[in-house]
């Protein structure tokens, strides 16, 4: 069985989100509508959805980036108004910057206005530690120019890890790998949030990826989008994602995507 986050304290809770944006005619274009989440500590939440329905934006909302028309995010009880300390977000690109090597990239913002101030000595402990983390101790000195996708994303993971989050958000971190490299990511973010008991909300499109990884599934779906389906995953990792239960789930979360979209299975099957 999964295990249970019931009694864990929750570290990050959405309350009825609302995003919308603007068309050519300045008329509001609603895109998410009334969604909200409770994230517990440890957790790892995968928020899956077609394209379009806000999943990226939501996750900017949640790391206090992008401020929503409506509803509210607290982070400990906490209102957040903006970037948190204790909030780090995963880009889809490792947006490593190609002047600074590895161990320079993964120290990059620990000195920021909103990051709390520590001494040289104790950003280059916790920059050697995000690095051994993430298995890079013998790449400490190469440059973007020299490392592969997955160890750009590791050299990414790291600089989020270097500021010791309680959350990770992470935007379709994985998806522009190779199927080995991603799965050992994927392997690697379960090691971390268990180490550290770093809750985590993953977007992803990848309802495979989401089945492995996650304590719990959320789907979006419709125009707008709105919550129509969540899920515990059954089972400790790593996780039989072919058993029965499972392929159950993931044949239910199929059908509703299909049903949100109006598209019935012989029109799926025609296309």
């Amino acid at each position: 069985m999964a295990i249970s986050f019931k009694q864990a304290p929750t570290v990050l809770e959405a309350q009825s989100i609302e995003l919308s944006y603007k068309r050519a005619n300045n008329q509001p274009n609603t895109v998410l509508r009334n969604f909200s989440l409770k994230v517990a500590q440890g957790e790892i939440v995968a928020v899956l959805g077609p394209s379009g329905v806000g999943k990226s934006s939501l996750l900017r909302v949640l790391a206090g980036l992008q401020q929503a028309q409506q509803g509210t995010v607290h982070v400990h009880g906490e209102r957040l108004r903006g970037a948190h300390p204790r909030l780090s977000f995963v880009f889809q690109d490792a947006s490593l910057l190609p002047w600074l090597n590895l161990a320079e990239n993964v120290g990059f913002g620990l000195d920021f206005k909103h990051q709390p101030q520590i001494s040289k000595a104790e950003k280059k402990s916790r920059v050697a530690a995000a690095i051994a983390d993430v298995d890079l101790n013998d790449a400490i000195e190469r440059y973007p120019a020299e490392l592969s996708g997955g160890m750009a994303q590791r050299t990414a993971l790291a600089r989020s890890l270097a500021r010791q989050p309680e959350i990770l958000l992470l935007d379709e971190p994985f998806s522009a790998l190779d199927e080995i490299t991603r799965g050992d990511m994927q392997t690697l973010l379960l090691r971390i949030t268990k180490k550290y008991q770093t809750a985590a909300v993953l977007v992803t499109h990848d309802i495979d990826e989401a089945l492995t990884v996650a304590d719990r599934i959320v789907l979006i779906g419709g125009k707008p989008g709105e919550l129509i389906g969540q899920w515990q995953i059954p089972g400790n990792h790593p996780r039989d994602t072919v058993g029965a239960e499972i392929t159950s789930i993931r044949l239910q979360i199929m059908q509703l995507l299909r049903d949100s979209r109006g598209i019935s299975e012989p029109q799926k099957l025609a296309a």
